[in-house]
């Protein structure tokens, strides 16, 4: 699964090939972003070009009768997107790309736990498929999200067994056009492999949704 993740520094490279500003509106660094939390987003409007905008992580489908469902939602599984009602509208029309630097797993069981923190070399930005939808059963219309994930890559099985969807950015460009259908969408749902995702231990510090600092990613250093 994929329920911690960073953008400490706006991902100028990324928003300038979709020609948008270098700076998502209300951007401000995260290192420690949780469920129910906005993620920044790049994604299609109704004008059909490309936008940058944070919108609430938790998708709540646009049928659902109230916005509890989000908090279930913060994930979805690459191998039944299609076969999943929430996930069918935004499947079909609206694709997005997660905007990170960043993002958490956990090694061990219970108060052993150990948080690992994967990143780009030299903490480049990076691109996560996700799905988003807009609910209007309350005052507002409420935007959402989820992160897909798939099975965990050779380099990341060691950690966990899942991973978030990382693509590269060609692969970036077909999952945000509306025009690629959605088998060709899905087989773009792969274990990332490169050589460069990288991680390193963390402190416990991030463990808590309330720590949200340059320590959250600060290397923990062991004696050998």
């Amino acid at each position: 699964m994929c329920g911690r993740s960073s953008l400490h520094d706006a991902p100028v490279s990324i928003l300038e090939r979709y020609n948008l500003p270098p700076v998502i509106p209300g951007f401000t660094p995260r290192y420690n972003i949780c469920p129910t939390q906005e993620q920044y987003t790049i994604l299609i409007d109704e004008d059909d070009r490309p936008r940058a905008r944070g919108i609430r992580w938790g998708l709540v489908p646009s049928w659902s009768r109230d916005a509890s469902s989000g908090a279930r939602n913060i994930n979805a599984r690459a191998e039944s997107l299609a076969d999943k009602p929430s996930w069918e509208i935004p499947l079909r029309s609206r694709r997005c790309l997660i905007l990170a630097d960043g993002y958490y797993e956990w090694t061990g069981a219970g108060k052993a736990r150990v948080p690992w923190f994967f990143h780009m070399k030299e903490h480049a930005p990076f691109v996560m498929a996700g799905l988003w939808d807009r609910w209007s059963g309350g005052a507002e219309p409420l935007d959402t999200c989820t992160v897909i994930t798939t099975e965990a890559g050779s380099r990341t099985s060691q950690y966990h067994h899942r991973m978030p969807v990382i693509l590269p950015i060609e692969s970036a460009d077909a999952w945000l056009n509306r025009k690629t259908s959605i088998r060709d969408a899905i087989s773009l749902l792969a274990p990332y492999e490169s050589e460069d995702l990288e991680c390193y231990e963390v402190s416990k510090y991030v463990n808590s949704p309330a720590n949200d600092s340059p320590d959250c990613i600060m290397r923990v250093e062991r004696l050998l």
